[in-house]
């Protein structure tokens, strides 16, 4: 059996408990580009600590960058995953339609696990749902790059729109903080088209 080359990552603070395929923001075109923009992403923690004190995994992850973004990955490359649920991108953001393409074969080849992916491509999402129908155990949460400007309905094609709001925001908020392994209010069904999170 050959063993998969993509790297998993172990989560740590508010993602304890989870793993997670990701893949490097530093060298992300996307997110450079975002980075410099008074949108959520001029605030990226990932782009902060992949510069600094996580450092070290920035190699890992531009192994699966380079990967992932370059062709379809064979059957017998994909991981097998166990775990009840699993983030794609804690670090980092779709490279392009390709990257994508391989996170579905990898939901598609685990059914027994609920996948979430927050993304803010729609372009990629959209190019592969008008073509393509997406599996059943993956979850398309859309990261809304405008700070205080709550969107009430998702996109077309994700199932979910995730909000971040400061303290002028005057509605309630049903991110708490609170580890996602004691909410996972974006890792199931049927809970809410809508999340919003405070800045921290």
């Amino acid at each position: 059996m050959v063993k998969s080359p993509v790297h998993i990552s172990k989560m740590s603070g508010k993602l304890e408990g989870f793993r997670s395929i990701s893949v490097n923001t530093v060298t992300n075109p996307f997110c450079q580009k975002m980075n410099k923009t008074d949108t959520i992403c001029g605030e990226c923690y990932s782009m902060s600590m992949l510069t600094t004190y996580r450092k070290n995994t920035a190699p890992a992850l531009q192994r699966n960058s380079d990967l992932l973004s370059s062709r379809v990955l064979k059957t017998d490359e994909l991981p097998t995953i166990l775990d009840k649920y699993f983030r794609f991108d804690s670090h980092g953001e779709l490279i392009n339609a390709t990257h994508f393409r391989n996170y579905v074969k990898i939901a598609e080849h685990n059914p027994h696990t609920t996948f979430a992916l927050w993304t803010k491509r729609r372009d990629i999402i959209s190019q592969y749902c008008k073509r393509w129908p997406m599996p059943d155990n993956m979850i398309l949460i859309f990261s809304n790059p405008q700070i205080d400007k709550v969107m009430e309905t998702p996109p077309r094609f994700f199932d979910r729109v995730f909000n971040n709001v400061t303290d002028k925001y005057k509605g309630e908020a049903n991110c708490t903080g609170q580890k996602c392994k004691d909410c996972l209010l974006c890792y199931k069904w049927h809970t809410t088209d809508v999340i919003v999170e405070h800045v921290k």
